[in-house]
């Protein structure tokens, strides 16, 4: 639930400063010289894959857990909301209570001042002022009913003799998201708030945080919410120096300043790699010319060969020193993701999905699909989409209607749920995956080709087990072997989860270029906006 540093709010004096603030993890860094201000009006959105210390970044901004070095210091107060909410013998109205207890505890220091002003108390007028003012800091009055639009607009649980150990896990993030946003705090600290909501709820968040008057930082990969309210990105991926990158412009202005950033890193290490290359040669041939191209023609005296080999031993020590003196201080870069060329065929019908049902799953449904052809399929959780492209992969029979692809046409299905051998290495079941295809047939030699082309996974994660790599990681081998097929349809479902923005700009950027037949399915609001030029249609709940 939320949580302040101080119950009396400063308002437009409010600030919270974070100086230099620096974070370890036993002998690893997680945060590194982070400087930020925020202030009444600040829409500030922190970003970065998972581990790379955001939500260490909020604990740190609300005084919950003190930096290594650095410092941070709050003027007001400030609501906390972190992406879990455990489960205690509170009820639904306790906790509503507990999150505008301010508000409640100056309405009735306000009721009581009046009433010794009535009574005509000495100093009772100079009282009810400083109570009055208080009051009005906090718009007390108005405090419950803030918590109960939000609770409603959020679809949260009403019912305050209600348990909180009684709701799920989902129902309580709503809860403490409406208690937070009623609090009116001077500033609001969010880590994922968008986690459990729908769409109403989404929109309902979005336009309280545009229109609250204290400073917001949010943590989110919700790229429509960043999008919708940041004006100020705070990017915790890696840097050359390792240091964190504010971005103003809000989202588009980030996404600008990280790809200049990433322009710049990428020419740097180039350089770099090239001068140590270049000094690795000059010192190879001083090596070579002292071995065996010092020694002089026929008849040169004894000196001038002692001679030449002195200077031959001193230009050696001079290009080991050069070679030596040459740093390397710029990190290799990050990796791009590669879309590997995915071939078409004109003129011909590469799916076609007709009449299928899928009793109490799946209402009946037709699309078509040919060259370059696009698809999004939408509707509410339950409506089938990911039953619909299990059927569309050939993957699951249905009750009804038929899919006809040519013979030779090669679908891609990427689950949302992954089914991958948690024990192997990544390295081993993308080889094994990839010399399958080529053995049967559905692949040539000259089309197989290795993990690293694909700029999906490092070879020190590729040679981790699978269990060892991140959820994000798991996903991107997902995508890799979906894409080892070189499918002429792509089937996708949910591609974005639990990979990174950069990744999932780079991915969408690549469907909307590629010759391949694709079909989404997708709840990402920021995805559904990038293609929004695409046809649709839209599932309703299967009746059972």
């Amino acid at each position: 639930m939320p949580t302040s540093a101080h119950r009396h709010p400063a308002r437009h004096r409010a600030q919270l400063l974070a100086s230099s603030v620096s974070v370890m993890r036993g002998a690893s860094p997680v945060l590194t010289d982070v400087d930020l201000v925020v202030a009444p009006g600040s829409r500030i959105g922190i970003v970065g894959e998972n581990g790379r210390g955001k939500s260490t970044l909020l604990h740190v901004l609300a005084g919950t857990l003190p930096p290594d070095h650095g410092s941070v210091n709050l003027v007001g107060t400030v609501g906390v909301a972190e992406q879990e909410m455990i489960a205690d013998d509170r009820t639904v109205g306790q906790a509503v209570a507990e999150a505008i207890a301010a508000s409640l505890d100056a309405l009735a220091r306000l009721d009581a001042t009046a009433a010794r002003l009535a009574d005509g108390h000495p100093d009772a007028a100079d009282s009810y002022a400083v109570a009055l003012e208080h009051a009005e800091a906090l718009d007390a009055w108005d405090a419950e009913r803030r918590v109960q639009v939000a609770l409603e607009s959020l679809d949260a649980e009403t019912e305050v003799r209600r348990p909180l150990a009684d709701l799920s896990v989902g129902q309580r993030y709503r809860v403490r998201l409406a208690c937070l946003l009623g609090a009116d705090d001077d500033f609001l600290l969010l880590d994922e708030p968008t986690n459990h909501l729908d769409r109403s709820g989404l929109d309902f968040l979005t336009a309280e945080l545009r229109a609250r008057r204290g400073g917001v930082v949010v943590v989110s990969h919700d790229r429509a919410l960043l999008t919708d309210v940041a004006e100020t990105i705070v990017d915790l991926d890696p840097t050359p120096d390792d240091r964190p990158r504010v971005f103003g412009g809000g989202f588009a202005g980030y996404r600008a300043g990280r790809s200049a950033e990433r322009e710049r890193w990428e020419r740097d290490y180039e350089k770099q790699q090239a001068e140590y290359a270049r000094l690795s040669d000059d010192l190879s041939s001083a090596q070579n010319r002292l071995v065996s191209g010092w020694r002089p023609d026929k008849g040169t005296n004894k000196h001038g060969r002692a001679t030449r080999a002195g200077g031959l031993v001193q230009s050696v020590h001079r290009r080991q020193e050069a070679l030596d003196a040459h740093a390397l201080a710029v990190p290799e870069p990050p990796q791009r993701f590669r879309f590997p060329e995915l071939q078409t065929r004109t003129g011909a019908t590469l799916l076609d999905v007709d009449g299928v049902r899928v009793e109490g799953r799946l209402g009946e449904t037709t699309f078509a699909l040919t060259h370059r052809g696009r698809l999004v399929v939408t509707g509410p959780n339950g409506a089938g989409k990911s039953t619909l492209l299990a059927v569309a992969a050939g993957e699951l029979t249905p009750d009804s209607g038929v899919v006809r692809s040519p013979r030779d046409i090669r679908l891609g299905h990427l689950r949302q749920e992954s089914a991958l051998a948690l024990d192997r290495r990544a390295s081993e079941v993308f080889a094994t995956h990839v010399e399958a295809l080529v053995a049967s047939g559905v692949l040539s030699s000259a089309e197989a080709g290795g993990l690293a082309q694909l700029g999906l996974l490092r070879a020190r994660e590729s040679g981790k087990r699978v269990g060892e790599l991140s959820m994000g990681q798991q996903r991107r081998l997902d995508l890799a072997l979906v894409l080892a097929a070189r499918p002429h349809v792509l089937l996708l479902d949910e591609p974005t989860n639990h990979l990174s923005i950069a990744l999932v700009d780079e991915l969408t950027e690549a469907l909307g270029a590629t010759d391949a037949a694709v079909v989404l399915s997708t709840h990402d609001r920021q995805l559904l906006r990038d293609v929004r030029e695409w046809p649709r249609i839209e599932l309703m709940a299967a009746r059972v």
